[in-house]
Parts: C-alpha cells; sequence; structure tokens
C-alpha cells in the first residue's frame, strides 16, 4: 500500500529531516534512500519484487547525535508502520531471548492503528450526520408514537397480561398520567420538524456545546490479565463475551454536547468500517512498508576470544533476533506476518564493542553502515535556533505563557550557550546534543520559578549573564585549555 511519505524523492526526505535535525547527512541520506528503494520495489513487476529484500541500515555514532531522533522523526512523518525497540530489553536476567517476536507483534499493532485511522475518517463525514441526528433527538426528540394495541393499553412489564384482571388504583393512575402526556403532545408534524431545524442550526453554529445531554454509549471492553499475556497471545476471555453479545454493553452517560458529537462520531465510524479488511489490509502493510528500528543494538555485541557468563546470553539474543531479520513467520493475533521485506535499522554508540563484534549472520543482515560525526560547537548554536522545535524557541514559548512576558536571547549567548554546553562534553561525559537541555534548564532556572510574581515581565539573557551563571560549573582553568 503506497503512502505519501514513501513516494516522496529522497530529496524530499532528506528536506523534511533537516527541518528537526542538525548535520548526519551521511545516515539522513541512507535513510532516504532505504525509504524510496521501497516505493521503487513497489513499481517493480511482482516476480522479480519478491526477490528484491530491502537492504538494512546500522548507524554508528556516539550518543546524543541524532541517531533515535532520526527514528523518532520518521515515526511522526511516515504513515507506513514503525515500532522502536531496544535491543537491551531482550538481555534481562530470566528474560534473555524470550519473545523477540514481540517487535513484529508491535509493529502489527502499529500498521493496525494507522490502517483503521485511515478507514475511520473516511467514515467521518457520514458519522458525523448520524451523530448530529442522535444529539438533535436527545435534545429535541420527535413526536411521540402512539402506543400499540389500541384502547389506550400499553403492558409495561412482563407480569402486567398476567396481572391484567387484578389491576389496582396504581395502574389507573398510571393509565391517567399516560393521556395526559398524549393529550399534551398535540404537536403537528410541521411544528416538531420545525423545532429540530432550529436546533439543528443552533448546533452546527455551536451555540448549544456547554450543553449537557444524555446519550446512549457502548462501554469499552476492559483488558482482561490473561489477554495480556504473552504480547496479546494468551486467552481472551474478554473476546468470548464480545462474541456472545457482539453490540457490547450500552450505557446512558451524561456529556457536554461538544464531548458527545466526538464520541459519538467515532462509536458512528468505528460501526461502519469492515474491521476484516481493515486487519488484512494492516497485515500486508506490516509485511511491505513495515520498519523496525533496533536501538542500543551495540550492547548484545560480544567481544571476539573466549565466551562467558553475559557474553554468552547477548550471543544467544542475536542469535534470536537472526532469524526475525533474516525473515521468517511470525504468529500474531491477527494472523501470521512475514518479515521478510521488513525494514530494520540497527542503531548503536559502539563504545566499547565494533559493529564486527556481532555474529557474522547478523552483520551480514546490515549491509549499509552509516557512521554519525559528534557535534561540534557550530552544530550546538545550529540546534539551538535553527530546527522548527529548537530549544530556544521551546523556552521562549514556555515562558510567554505567563501573562505580558517577553523573553529575548543575545546571539553572543547562545553562542555561550553552545560554548558551555561543548565544553562539558568535553570535560565530563559527551552526552552530545543532550546535554544543551541540561544547561537551558540550568539557565532558566530562577525566570521560571520567579516569573509569576516577579516585578519586571521582560527576561534578557545575555552573554555575561550566562558566563556568570555557568562560573561555578566550567572551572577558568579547564576553559583555558581549550583557548588557543
Amino acid at each position: 500500500m503506497e503512502n505519501k511519505f514513501q513516494s516522496m524523492t529522497p530529496k524530499q526526505i532528506v528536506a523534511e529531516l533537516d527541518k528537526y535535525i542538525i548535520g548526519q547527512d551521511s545516515a539522513k541520506k541512507s535513510v532516504a534512500v532505504a525509504l524510496r528503494n521501497r516505493y521503487r520495489r513497489g513499481l517493480v513487476e511482482e516476480t522479480m519484487r519478491e526477490e528484491i529484500t530491502p537492504k538494512n541500515i546500522l548507524m554508528m555514532g556516539p550518543t546524543g547525535v541524532g541517531k533515535t531522533e532520526i527514528a523518532r522523526r520518521l515515526a511522526k512523518l511516515m504513515d507506513a508502520p514503525f515500532v522502536k525497540v531496544e535491543a537491551t530489553k531482550f538481555t534481562e536476567v530470566g528474560y534473555v531471548g524470550r519473545d523477540v517476536d514481540s517487535m513484529v507483534r508491535d509493529l502489527v499493532e502499529a500498521s493496525i492503528r494507522i490502517t483503521k485511522q485511515k478507514r475511520l475518517e473516511e467514515k467521518y463525514g457520514v458519522a458525523e450526520e448520524i451523530a448530529e441526528e442522535k444529539i438533535l433527538d436527545a435534545i429535541a426528540p420527535q413526536k411521540r408514537k402512539p402506543a400499540s394495541g389500541g384502547g389506550g393499553a400499553t403492558l409495561k412489564g412482563p407480569f402486567d397480561f398476567i396481572m391484567g384482571n387484578q389491576a389496582g388504583p396504581q395502574s389507573g393512575a398510571a393509565s391517567q398520567a399516560q393521556q395526559q402526556q398524549e393529550a399534551a403532545d398535540t404537536r403537528t408534524d410541521s411544528e416538531v420538524e420545525l423545532t429540530r431545524e432550529q436546533v439543528r442550526q443552533q448546533l452546527r453554529d455551536g451555540l448549544l456545546d456547554e450543553q449537557y445531554i444524555e446519550i446512549e454509549v457502548t462501554e469499552q471492553a476492559k483488558q482482561n490479565q490473561l489477554d495480556a499475556m504473552e504480547g496479546g497471545m494468551g486467552i481472551a476471555l474478554g473476546n468470548i463475551f464480545d462474541a456472545v453479545n457482539p453490540g457490547g454493553r450500552k450505557k446512558k452517560k451524561k456529556f457536554k454536547v461538544k464531548d458527545a458529537r466526538k464520541i459519538l462520531r467515532e462509536e458512528e465510524a468505528q460501526n461502519l468500517i469492515d474491521m476484516d479488511q481493515v486487519t488484512a489490509e494492516a497485515l500486508e502493510n506490516a509485511e511491505q512498508n513495515g520498519i523496525i528500528f533496533i536501538d542500543e543494538i551495540d550492547k548484545i555485541a560480544s567481544g571476539s576470544g573466549f565466551r562467558s557468563g553475559a557474553d554468552v546470553s547477548r550471543e544467544g539474543v542475536q542469535r534470536d533476533i537472526l532469524p526475525i531479520v533474516e525473515g521468517s513467520v511470525v504468529n500474531t493475533k491477527y494472523g501470521p506476518v512475514k518479515t521478510d521485506h521488513v525494514l530494520f535499522i540497527g542503531a548503536g554508540a559502539f563504545h566499547t564493542a565494533k559493529p564486527t563484534d556481532l555474529i557474522p549472520e547478523l552483520q551480514g543482515r546490515f549491509p549499509i553502515r552509516v557512521e554519525l560525526e559528534n557535534l561540534t560547537e557550530e552544530a550546538f548554536v545550529a540546534i539551538l535556533t535553527k530546527p522548527e522545535n529548537a530549544l530556544i524557541k521551546q523556552h521562549k514559548a514556555l515562558l510567554e505563557t505567563e501573562e505580558g512576558v517577553n523573553v529575548t536571547f543575545s546571539d553572543e549567548a547562545v553562542k555561550e550557550i553552545a560554548r558551555i554546553s561543548f565544553l562539558a562534553n568535553e570535560q565530563t561525559e559527551n552526552i552530545g546534543a543532550r546535554r544543551l537541555h541540561t544547561v537551558m534548564e540550568k539557565l532558566l532556572e530562577d525566570f521560571a520559578y520567579d516569573l509569576p510574581d516577579a516585578g519586571s515581565k521582560d527576561v534578557a539573557i545575555d552573554e555575561d549573564y550566562v558566563k556568570t551563571k555557568f562560573a561555578e560549573t566550567i572551572a577558568a582553568d579547564d576553559m583555558s585549555r581549550y583557548i588557543l
């Protein structure tokens, strides 16, 4: 199934990633080419298409340089199913290598969500009209239908027929109340319709959004403890009860009109879609377009030479992951899924281990190697200012939510923040761009604390303030070692 992101050219994909990620051009280029090749493969004739397997990517680079960010941005930009897993999850004590195929089940769940949401959006137009009618019925009900049976006699319960001859004063009172109601309801059909049209117009104009109404909604089935076992492959007791009562349990609840509209729209759209078709489409989408990002893959690599203890378990995890990457069939609660054409992207810092420390079979399954570079001081300045979600923009937006506050950063202050972050990485542990978060939080801590009650609402961050704030953190003699 084609999606808009995959049909973009490699240059367009890189341009999208450039909005959020600074540098790392080779990594972005490799990812863009891999995604474009998925699209190209879909255009090849069917016999050749099955032979073309995805070229998996291995990204190497220190922490905080953008490996996970590239994956995270792909997940946001893509229509294709995407899942991120930590390889270290499978090395936990008592869990070594167990349930490695859960990553494929997660991919299928992601695919079901994407496909279902697309189908729901297609039905929202019709569902909106049905929801409007239901809200209209709750506010301005149609003329009450006369009771069947003639003579005004109605059966209120299962024992009324049996006890008909013993009707006492109470039933007479009920009959009298019913006659009064029928007498009161003397509106003509045209009057009822006119009232409903007036209410409909008010609904569409949003005049009734804050009014409370009572509507009937389907209760959501709660997941049973057993349903969650073995990645959703346990005994689904909830599904058994759903099969007995396919419509679900109905319950009357009070909502504001604006909330009721959303709830009813979702419920009606859900009733309009064919879940069997959604499942079939989602499985194909997962198989043909799915991407699995395996982070911290270097943590399961073991050095050469004699292996014992933890090294053995890490190699065991590699051997468990291998068949998934090679291509196998994994059973999920929606049906079997083949992983032959799923794209795998591995990422790791590879400080203590090297890619060659992975078992040869796994190395061969990641033919494209990309090395991400360390971030420079200039890159830090760009990260602070250029991306659409730049840190400076984020902190300005946060502080300016306080009434009347205006926040400004001088260019020299931004350069000083970048310099201090770079030096902190050099002097202590190198945590890449994440250092900028710690520096920015420390820098603005006092303003964030004082602002609601502060006298002046203008916050001006200049170079001197940044230097003063971090004078003790970055020692002068240490700084001099990096200045020529």
